[in-house]
């Protein structure tokens, strides 16, 4: 039997930390779920999951669907799309089958991307690569999670520009029951009449295509929506990460109206020490002033009541009611106080 091969091609950087992330898993769930219980998919489709951040890995490697689990999805530093997109095209490579005169080869690949933001690394190469290797023998779906994505980039890549616009519980549902429909359309195509990729009717309350003819906004590659910083719990050494999402608000300043950047806290995740593992650790940090960060949390390892406190070595950790405390970075001891001012704080790639 030809395969059908599924590639999710996940963002999985700082700012997918929390809810969105768990979401994805869910879906991820809940799209297997559904195409274990439809014939033709059954028959066809085998999937493979492929996670990003500062490095990419294969989270599952390309496998029929009865034997497919999801699995826990981990976190890193960075966006480096060039990287996701290099390991998608290796394992391209590596896995699909070609016609030839004595087999029938796989039908043509289907790939979903999904991101959340802008690239921290020039992609200039991998896209050139990626059309002239793959735009025509893959077939590339993109979607952008809110507005903040590089839809110039996503262009270059595909026509198939979608812009997911909720975040509520609801829409996610709705917008994996979109992917699991494509999916089944396109096995059940192939079944009927020997063609595949077919994407589901759009919901417009929570996908929208981008228009791709109209001339891209300039390039960006800051992402100013988000601040995370990472930590450390000074009990259980485990990393944590601080998420603050952009707050525009307005002020009054001799009589005009003027608006000041700030970031209003998410909530603190832990994460486990694959953050490390796909992280790019040779990029350079980036810094922000404490005075544009609103709250602080509490360490979400061990519960100490402040998980924001700064070594002398600029890493952050959490300490408690101790009267001397050490940095589970460089092993440092020192006592802690309340400064008056703002302070640097390294954040991360996001």
């Amino acid at each position: 039997m030809r395969r059908l091969p599924i590639y999710f091609l996940i963002d999985v950087s700082e700012s997918m930390v929390g809810e969105p992330v768990q979401q994805v898993e869910e879906g991820l769930s809940q799209i297997i779920q559904a195409l274990k219980t439809d014939p033709y998919a059954i028959e066809t489709v085998w999937v493979s999951i492929i996670v990003f951040a500062g490095q990419a890995k294969t989270l599952v490697p390309l496998q029929e669907i009865v034997n497919f689990y999801p699995p826990r999805f981990p976190i890193g530093s960075g966006t480096s799309l060039s990287k996701g997109l290099g390991h998608l095209m290796f394992e391209l490579r590596r896995n699909l089958v070609k016609t030839t005169m004595e087999q029938k080869g796989d039908w043509k690949p289907i790939v979903f991307l999904f991101t959340d933001g802008v690239p921290t690394d020039d992609t200039a190469a991998v896209i050139d690569e990626w059309k002239t290797s793959w735009q025509r023998t893959a077939n590339m779906v993109a979607i952008s999670f809110g507005d903040e994505a590089d839809t110039q980039v996503l262009r270059q890549l595909t026509d198939n520009v979608l812009l997911f616009k909720n975040t509520d519980p609801s829409a996610y549902k709705q917008f994996f029951k979109w992917v699991t429909d494509s999916i089944k359309t396109s096995s059940e195509k192939i079944e009927s009449n020997g063609t595949g990729f077919d994407l589901a009717s759009i919901d417009g309350d929570t996908l929208s295509k981008i228009d791709v003819s109209k001339a891209p906004a300039p390039a960006s590659y800051t992402d100013s929506n988000y601040v995370v910083l990472a930590a450390k719990c000074q009990n259980t050494q485990r990393p944590y990460l601080m998420k603050y999402r952009r707050s525009l608000q307005a002020t009054e300043f001799s009589g005009m109206g003027l608006d000041t950047l700030e970031y209003r806290l998410v909530g603190a995740f832990q994460v486990d020490q694959h953050y490390f593992e796909l992280s790019d650790e040779t990029a350079g940090p980036s810094r922000i002033s404490s005075d544009e960060l609103i709250g602080s949390p509490t360490c979400p390892c061990c519960g100490n009541q402040i998980g924001f406190a700064m070594c002398s070595c600029g890493q952050l950790h959490c300490i408690g009611d101790e009267q001397v405390s050490t940095c589970p970075w460089c092993g440092r001891q020192g006592t802690y106080g309340i400064g008056e001012g703002g302070f640097d704080v390294n954040r991360t790639q996001g």
